[in-house]
């Protein structure tokens, strides 16, 4: 009677939170069958919650290039490991693509046995296509723009850099530059300046 009343409306609150939330949130069953698919969700993607409730998330709405890798996140949460800061592609209803960073946690029973997986994404599509724009314009700058890692490895190397040095991107990328690419004379000075 009571358990089961209270238990009910328990469950409708959280339906209607995650429904209501600001961030994109879908839910698989244990077969990857979507079985939630907040209002969010349906703003980014364009699909509404009947478009897409008991279809097969991974095979349906990811681009190619990321299904195997998606698929491997969701197996690991229905084997209880959960994934923080997954970024990777939505397909669209116009067939465009959303970028999302996702944290895939495992959904339980009340007997704590796993049903599914539940995903809570954030929209980074703008930020992604500022870095790529980013990228373009170190590539494209009329003077040599070069990056190091926190260990000193080449990681950025624009084109400019390239027609002064001769070195392509794949010769210096990943190479610690003043162990390899700075004359001796000025190692110590160059790698000061890094430190």
């Amino acid at each position: 009677g009571q358990d089961i009343t209270a238990r009910m409306a328990q469950e409708q609150e959280y339906a209607r939170l995650i429904d209501t939330a600001n961030a994109p949130i879908f839910g698989i069953d244990s077969n990857g069958l979507v079985n939630v698919w907040n209002r969010n969700a349906s703003n980014l993607t364009g699909f509404s919650s009947e478009d897409v409730m008991g279809r097969h998330l991974v095979n349906e709405f990811i681009t190619d290039d990321y299904k195997e890798r998606v698929q491997a996140v969701f197996r690991n949460a229905l084997n209880g490991v959960e994934t923080a800061n997954f970024e990777f592609p939505l397909v669209t209803k116009p067939g465009t693509r959303v970028e999302v960073l996702l944290n895939a946690t495992t959904r339980r029973d009340e007997k704590n046995r796993v049903i599914g997986v539940v995903g809570i994404g954030q929209d980074i599509t703008a930020r992604i296509n500022q870095e790529q724009e980013y990228a373009r314009l170190i590539d494209a700058a009329n003077a040599p723009i070069f990056g190091i890692d926190v260990e000193g490895s080449v990681n950025v190397w624009n084109q400019c850099a390239i027609r002064l040095t001769g070195f392509d991107a794949g010769d210096v990328m990943g190479k610690h530059l003043v162990n390899e690419f700075i004359t001796d004379d000025y190692k110590a000075s160059v790698q000061g300046v890094f430190t």
